[in-house]
C-alpha cells in the first residue's frame, strides 16, 4: 500500500475478517458470543451466562470464561488481517459468574510488532464487577486473510 491505511479502511478490514472467522467459528456460536464492535487491534463482545455454563458450584465454569477471552483475544489479534495465532496465554479470575450475567469481554491490543501482538482481555458482568483478566501474545504470521 503506498499511502497510510485510512482509519475507516482499518475498520472495514477488521469487521471483514471478523465476519470470516465468526463463520466458521461453531464454538463461539455455540457460546452465544455477541459482537458489538471490532477496530484494529479491538474487539468487544459479550454473552449471558446459561444453566449449561455452570461448574458444580453452580457459577460460570473457568473453561467457558477463557474461551469468551480467548475468542475476543483471536478477533482482536486477526484484526489487522494477518492470521495471528496464540503464543501464551494467562488469566486471572477474580470474581464468580452467576446463572442470568451478561459478561462483557473487552479485549484492547497493548503492542504491536511485526511478528508479535500483546492483547489485556477484561471480563466484567452487568454491574461493572471484573470476573477475570486474560492477557495473550500472539505470533503474527506472513498469511493474508483477505
Amino acid at each position: 500500500m503506498s499511502q497510510p491505511e485510512t482509519a475507516n479502511a482499518a475498520v472495514l478490514r477488521a469487521e471483514a475478517v471478523k465476519n470470516l472467522m465468526l463463520q466458521h467459528d461453531s464454538f463461539s456460536q455455540w457460546l452465544g458470543l455477541e459482537v458489538e464492535e471490532v477496530g484494529p487491534g479491538y474487539c468487544r463482545l459479550h454473552f449471558t451466562v446459561r444453566p449449561d455454563m455452570l461448574n458444580g458450584f453452580r457459577a460460570l465454569h473457568g473453561g467457558v470464561t477463557f474461551s469468551a477471552a480467548d475468542s475476543a483475544f483471536a478477533l482482536a489479534c486477526n484484526s489487522h488481517g494477518r492470521q495471528s495465532v496464540g503464543l501464551t496465554v494467562t488469566i486471572d479470575y477474580l470474581e464468580a459468574g452467576k446463572l442470568g450475567d451478561v459478561i462483557t469481554v473487552e479485549a484492547q491490543e497493548e503492542g504491536l510488532k511485526h511478528k508479535i501482538g500483546v492483547y489485556q482481555i477484561q471480563l466484567t458482568n452487568q454491574h461493572g464487577v471484573l470476573i477475570a483478566l486474560f492477557k495473550g501474545t500472539a505470533y503474527r504470521t506472513s498469511n493474508e486473510i483477505l
